[in-house]
């Protein structure tokens, strides 16, 4: 009998122990789910707006500095405009640790032939690698959300002559577009459903996704809430004049297309000739960097070579 009792009891605790942690792994859940709600109303303006719905977070020191330069801005927006859930002090750890190394790997191979400068060179170009996956991950992404974009424009257009509110139509397409652009959309009727005016939501849309035709959705929607109109036909023409813009910048692409194959050749082949040179005659270019005037000459034309690629590439970004 007491062995019968001893087990009921065991299996009882066994029991509420487990319903116990299924509530707390239930409600946390929740609060992730709301959490990343919350998240989303991260802008300047929403923080004046809606800060209380928002947990206050105390900020390391590493940010406190770092808040100091216009470079953790930057970086900070970068990241979230990449989708990545990245610190600016991680990112900043990132780049020291690979910089450090790079250093050390320059001293030890020392392939531009002057110790200080293969230093310099690998550290720049090894500790530059995280903030250029962030670049990389951005461009990425907003090149998908413009090219998603008119589709998207259409989906609300259709919605709305069916009879659907702008903010259902909101959520529709954030149920059913692809990512990334249900997730930003998902976002800002998030923002909108936990009380924050649609005109924030969308200006808040703007920070996130830094984009003319996101610019033009914004102002046509916010323009049709004060002065009124049908905004489904306006949206329609919108999509379509982002859909002539695409053909007009593939035009002007194919039509540029010679100018960025000569800028890459031209970069890339005193490089290609300094290693041919280092495997056919080791010697030439290790005498050339021991004259204390050679040196200053190597330097000039890496200098040179950087600010002509600069310019090659800034006469053919022929904005649309």
């Amino acid at each position: 009998m007491a062995s019968i009792l001893v087990t009921f009891l065991l299996l009882f605790a066994l029991t509420t122990l487990l319903i116990s942690l299924g509530l707390r792994f239930m409600e946390t859940q929740k609060k992730k789910k709301v959490t990343q709600m919350l998240v989303t109303s991260d802008g300047q303006a929403a923080l004046r707006e809606a800060k209380v719905l928002l947990e206050p977070t105390i900020p390391s020191g590493v940010s406190l500095y770092l808040a100091r330069f216009n470079f953790a801005q930057q970086a900070e927006a970068q990241i979230q405009q990449a989708g990545l859930n990245w610190t600016v002090s991680g990112l900043l750890a990132q780049m020291l640790i690979l910089g450090v190394l790079g250093a050390l790997l320059g001293l030890w191979a020392n392939i531009l032939m002057l110790p200080w400068l293969s230093v310099l060179a690998m550290a720049g170009f090894l500790g530059s690698l995280p903030y250029l996956y962030v670049l990389r991950q951005l461009h990425n992404r907003l090149s998908a959300f413009e090219q998603q974009f008119p589709e998207g424009l259409d989906f609300l257009a259709r919605a709305m002559r069916a009879g659907h509110a702008f903010a259902i139509s909101l959520e529709m397409l954030a149920d059913e577009g692809p990512q990334p652009l249900s997730v930003e959309f998902r976002k800002v009727f998030n923002e909108q459903n936990l009380g924050l005016p649609i005109e924030t939501a969308l200006k808040n849309l703007v920070t996130r996704v830094p984009l003319l035709d996101v610019r033009f959705f914004v102002s046509a929607v916010l323009l049709q809430r004060e002065t009124g109109g049908n905004l489904s036909e306006i949206l329609t023409k919108l999509a379509h004049i982002i859909r002539e813009r695409f053909q007009l910048r593939g035009q002007v692409r194919a039509a540029s297309a010679h100018g960025r194959l000569t800028g890459t050749i031209l970069t890339i082949m005193p490089v290609v000739l300094m290693l041919g040179l280092m495997v056919v005659a080791p010697g030439y270019l290790q005498s050339m960097a021991a004259d204390p005037d050679g040196k200053y000459i190597i330097a000039g034309a890496i200098v040179c070579l950087l600010l002509g690629h600069i310019s090659i590439r800034r006469i053919i970004d022929i904005k649309v």
